[in-house]
């Protein structure tokens, strides 16, 4: 190890003055009290260098603990801190600022320290601005040891103003990039900087621009970390509450990802469905999905809104509707493939239970229906309950094909269901060459026996219109009943089976009422007769004993309304 130079120095000087006494005493013993006073003055010069590399041993252990905590922590505000509070301490600074280059190149505080070791306030923040600039512009140290006396500083308002005297100021570079400053001074007492604190502070302005500039770095990868942690955590949740099926695949065509939706729409978890091949997940879809794979592989094409109808051995025919595209890199390079899994299978089903609904009730009222609020059981309504039966009918079947007959049978259950569904009415049934149906449900209809009478008189006009297109051997007719009272009308049946229909009296009453009635002949009952009186032309007839009826029931035929 090489001997230190102030040590070196300080054994020059000791061995020089030891051999100056030695002469002194052989030589010339007359002179024995100079001597004296000469070993007293230079044990007292002695003493003073003892004791400035004492300073200098101090301040040097001071500088590699310094060095030690600016290196031990990433946490750089309350690393420097600590810093600059032994700095304070060794260089007898009244206060110490270090300050950071913003990215506009402003210089802004980022500690304040006073000697009491405690953070000042902005208030207090009273610096000289021209010493700042002078090191940020030339890069070098400013050390003066009395700023009111200094030539090139003393004229300056800073400096009056604020009463500042011992200032040093150092820069803070990295790889000669100067990033801030370190200021001290000293408001009150004059020299109290010397070149031995500027060269120290020098020291660890150095250690602490590394340091500051590594914790940034740390600063910023960490908050660089966080946000692509809450993108991905976003993303993760965006992803996983996709409704849609998403998958992924390498350039294999081997599975790289899935959702929680194309879990349940494959029926298979993702540990089934990670790494393994697309053509044996979807193995059923293969043959039908094959030339569109070639096309999204070969010719880099996106396909969309593709519906199939696979047949799944757990869970039958399905229907999924499915898109493809390529799934590629940064570089545009393709990397693999993404498909969108849609479900339909429910939705199909539900359209095609309106589409039947729709056949049973019209439109208008069923866009006022809630069928979320619809349950499995009966409730007793007020109904106006119409039955419209083909008269002649089955005479014509005995002298017509099977074809012919439907063909004819369709023809007025569909002229008949038009006009109940015209009158916003409800049909219930089709019962062989009869119609069943009613008013007032699901929605209230306060003129209920109006509608149904109007609608009895819409069916026979379209049945004389329908007349002059069909052949004369199938010019049939309708006799129709109608009734009003109570009925218990709702959803009858269970989950697998389920039908929307009236029962009761009523319905009874409606239907044998219409057994009654002739050719063209629409019949209503008193029920009936006294809520449309006023609005329709109409004559009595004599009672009717109806089968299951004790009591006769009084009927009038329907001649027209009255517009």
């Amino acid at each position: 190890m090489s001997e230190n130079p102030t040590n070196l120095s300080l054994a020059k000087k000791i061995k020089a003055f030891a051999q100056h006494l030695m002469y002194l005493a052989q030589n010339r013993p007359k002179d024995w009290e100079n001597t004296c006073r000469q070993l007293a003055e230079g044990l007292e010069a002695f003493a003073g260098e003892v004791r400035k590399f004492e300073n200098s041993y101090h301040n040097l252990q001071e500088l590699a603990r310094l060095g030690e905590v600016i290196n031990s922590s990433l946490d750089i505000q309350t690393v420097l801190e600590t810093a600059m509070d032994t700095i304070i301490r060794i260089t007898g600074a009244e206060r110490g600022f270090l300050m950071l280059r913003e990215t506009n190149g402003e210089m802004r505080i980022q500690i304040a320290r006073n000697w009491e070791q405690a953070s000042l306030q902005p208030s207090e923040f009273a610096l000289s601005s021209t010493v700042i600039r002078r090191v940020v512009e030339h890069g070098e140290a400013v050390l003066t040891t009395n700023a009111q006396e200094d030539p090139r500083f003393g004229s300056q308002d800073s400096i009056i103003a604020y009463n500042l005297r011992s200032i040093l100021c150092v820069p803070l570079k990295v790889k000669h990039d100067l990033i801030g400053v370190i200021y001290t001074d000293n408001r009150i007492q004059s020299g109290i900087f010397t070149e031995a604190h500027r060269e120290l502070l020098v020291s660890f302005a150095n250690q602490a621009a590394i340091a500051i500039e590594n914790a940034r770095l740390f600063s910023s990868l960490r908050h660089t970390l966080a946000e692509v942690t809450e993108l991905k955590n976003l993303m993760d949740n965006v992803f996983a509450s996709i409704t849609s099926g998403v998958i992924t695949t390498d350039v294999r065509e081997q599975i790289t990802l899935c959702n929680r939706a194309a879990e349940r729409i494959l029926g298979r978890a993702s540990t089934e469905l990670l790494g393994r091949s697309l053509h044996e997940v979807l193995s059923p879809l293969v043959p039908a999905l094959y030339p569109y794979l070639e096309l999204v592989r070969q010719r880099d094409q996106a396909i969309s809104e593709l519906e199939v109808s696979p047949h799944l051995p757990d869970r039958g025919p399905v229907n999924w509707r499915l898109s493809l595209a390529p799934l590629k890199d940064e570089n545009n390079r393709v990397q693999g493939m993404t498909i969108v899994l849609d479900d339909l299978t429910e939705r199909k089903r539900l359209e095609a239970q309106r589409r039947l609904l729709e056949r049973m009730v019209s439109p208008a009222v069923l866009e006022q229906m809630d069928l979320n609020s619809l349950s499995i059981g009966g409730k007793a309504v007020e109904l106006t309950i119409l039955f419209a039966d083909i008269r002649g009918f089955t005479r014509f079947g005995e002298q017509h094909t099977p074809q012919e007959l439907v063909q004819v049978l369709n023809e007025y259950l569909a002229t008949a269901a038009e006009a109940v569904l015209s009158e916003e009415g409800t049909v219930d049934k089709f019962l062989g060459d009869a119609v069943m149906a009613w008013f007032n449900a699901p929605l209230p209809q306060p003129d209920h026996a109006l509608r149904a009478v109007r609608a009895a008189l819409r069916l026979r006009r379209a049945v004389m219109e329908l007349h002059q297109r069909l052949p004369p051997e199938a010019h049939l007719s309708f006799g129709v009943g109608i009734h009003s009272g109570l009925a218990v009308l709702g959803w009858i049946g269970n989950e697998k089976r389920l039908e929307y229909t009236a029962l009761g009296d009523s319905v009874n009453t409606a239907k044998r009422v219409q057994e009654s009635a002739g050719m063209n002949q629409i019949l209503i009952t008193r029920e009936v007769y006294e809520q449309v009186k006023h609005r329709i032309r109409a004559v009595p007839l004599p009672v009717l004993r109806l089968r299951g009826k004790m009591q006769p029931v009084e009927i009038w035929e329907v001649l027209d309304v009255i517009e």
